[in-house]
C-alpha cells in the first residue's frame, strides 16, 4: 500500500508540477509567479515548440493566483515560425491581461529565435555572463557535385517543374535560385527585425551592428539596449514581480507523444537527408 501511495505522489510531481508546490502550502494569499521554460532548440518536434509554451502561458495567464510570468530562456534558436507563434501569443496575452507582467529571465544564451520570444515581454533580464542577440536568419547546406563526379555516381533527378529541385545539394548552384532564397531570408530577416523593435520600442539603441547576426554578452546587451537590467529568476519574482513563491507552469511532454514526435521527426529526415532548413539561430 504505502508503495502504492509512493508510486502515486510521483506520478502526481511529474505531471503536474504545479501541485508539488501547492500541496501542503494551504491557500495562494500572496500568489505566486509563474515561470514558463523556453528552453533549448525552439521547434516543432522540440520541447521548446510553441504549442507547449503557448498552452503553460494561457494556463499561468488564467490562474487567479499568477502575479507575474517568467519566460525562463536558455535557447540559440530555431524555427522562425514557432517563434513567432509564441511572440504574436505573449502580445496577445498583454492586451488581455495588462495588468499581469510578462518578464523574460535570460540563462546562458538568448540568441536568434530565443530573443524573438524573449523580446516580447514586458523586460528582460540577463545576467552579464549571458550571450544576447544573433539578430538574423540563415539557411545552409551542403554540395557534392564534384564528389559524385570522382566517385563516378551519376545523379538522376526527375520532376515536373523548372525549380522543383531547387538547391539540390548533387546539382550545381543554380544563381537565380540563389537570388530567390536570399530574397526569402531577407523578408524572414525584415520580420524579425520589426518584430524586436515593437517588444523593445525606443529602448532598442539602433547601431550599424544591430540586426547584423552578432551576439554580445548580457552586459553589453543592457548597454545596447537588448536588455534592461541583471537579475536571475529568484531576484525577478521577489524584487520586480513582488511574488517570491515560483511555480512552474510549463505543461509536462506526455511520453507517448514525445515519442511519436521523435520518430515522426526520423521519418521526415529519411525522405529529405541533405534538405536546407530557414533557421533563426
Amino acid at each position: 500500500m504505502l508503495t502504492f501511495l509512493y508510486l502515486v505522489a510521483i506520478f502526481a510531481a511529474i505531471m503536474f508540477p504545479k501541485w508539488k508546490d501547492d500541496i501542503g502550502m494551504g491557500l495562494d494569499v500572496k500568489g505566486h509567479t509563474a515561470v514558463i521554460d523556453v528552453v533549448g532548440m525552439i521547434a516543432e518536434d522540440k520541447d521548446a515548440n510553441a504549442d507547449r509554451i503557448i498552452k503553460g502561458l494561457r494556463q499561468a495567464a488564467k490562474d487567479n493566483s499568477t502575479r507575474g510570468i517568467i519566460l525562463n530562456v536558455n535557447s540559440p534558436g530555431g524555427s522562425p515560425v514557432q517563434s513567432d507563434y509564441i511572440f504574436h501569443e505573449i502580445r496577445q496575452l498583454k492586451k488581455e491581461y495588462p495588468d499581469l507582467p510578462i518578464i523574460s529571465v535570460v540563462g546562458d544564451i538568448c540568441a536568434s529565435g530565443g530573443y524573438y520570444v524573449a523580446s516580447a515581454a514586458d523586460k528582460i533580464y540577463v545576467n552579464q555572463a549571458s550571450l544576447i542577440g544573433s539578430i538574423g536568419v540563415l539557411m545552409n547546406g551542403f554540395g557534392f557535385v564534384d564528389t559524385l563526379e570522382k566517385l563516378g555516381v551519376e545523379r538522376r533527378l526527375l520532376t515536373s517543374g523548372e525549380h522543383k529541385g531547387m538547391l539540390d545539394p548533387f546539382l550545381p548552384v543554380d544563381e537565380e535560385e540563389i537570388q530567390h532564397m536570399q530574397k526569402l531570408l531577407g523578408q524572414v530577416h525584415q520580420q524579425f527585425i520589426d518584430a524586436v523593435k515593437e517588444g523593445r520600442g525606443t529602448r532598442l539603441k539602433e547601431t550599424d551592428l544591430i540586426f547584423s547576426g552578432m551576439v554580445w554578452t548580457g552586459k553589453e546587451g543592457v548597454e545596447l539596449g537588448l536588455a534592461d537590467d541583471f537579475g536571475s529568476a529568484n531576484y525577478v519574482a521577489k524584487h520586480v514581480i513582488g511574488a517570491e513563491k515560483l511555480v512552474n507552469f510549463t505543461p509536462p511532454e506526455r511520453l507517448l507523444d514525445k515519442l511519436a514526435g521523435r520518430i515522426g521527426a526520423s521519418f521526415g529526415k529519411s525522405l529529405g537527408v541533405f534538405g536546407e532548413k530557414m533557421l533563426i539561430q
